[in-house]
């Protein structure tokens, strides 16, 4: 079975210990993620603080980029962006990841305490009921103190996440004793 996880498209560039996982993983990404792919690939802002370090990155997201360009998987794409909340075909990179497109829609309930992506983010964690992987320490700290009912983990725990993790309705049984 694989494992699910709402993500960010950044960060399956910027870690690559993602794209080597010990069991198959789906990664679901709202299509803004993608979108903002292009700006931190061609932006004069670095993304890492190391320019080596920003150098690699930066060629691991225009791989990602590509990925995301090619002819079938910009056609699957392409069709979950026709309606809101659809999701892509599965999207395969190996026998053990495949990406899943969504295409979110940030209805401003959480403007006040989120940005339009952590908006979209978190919104695809409650409506998919599928937790969240992050390495935002602010943005895991503010979904808790809101009392958001989606499940994170911080990108460090990622083995956890995928050999153990809690399961979405463990989650919620534990919230209602």
């Amino acid at each position: 079975m694989r494992r699910r996880f709402v993500i960010e498209a950044v960060m399956v560039a910027t870690y690559g210990h993602l794209l080597v996982p010990s069991r198959p993983v789906e990664y679901i990404v709202p299509y803004s993620t993608i979108a903002e792919l292009y700006d931190m690939k061609d932006g004069a802002d670095p993304v890492m603080e190391d320019p080596s370090d920003d150098k690699h990155v930066k060629e691991k997201i225009g791989e990602l980029i590509a990925f995301f360009e090619d002819p079938l998987n910009k056609k699957k794409i392409e069709k979950a962006l026709q309606v809101p909340w659809r999701q892509s075909s599965p999207l395969l990179l190996n026998e053990n990841i495949q990406f899943t497109v969504v295409h979110a829609l940030d209805n401003a309930q959480y403007g006040e305490l989120f940005d339009p992506i952590e908006t979209e983010v978190l919104l695809s964690g409650m409506k998919l009921e599928t937790p969240i992987l992050s390495d935002q320490i602010e943005f895991q700290e503010r979904l808790i103190e809101a009392e958001i009912p989606v499940q994170i983990y911080d990108i460090d725990d990622f083995e956890f996440a995928v050999e153990e993790g809690i399961e979405p309705e463990d989650m919620f049984e534990q919230r209602d004793l």
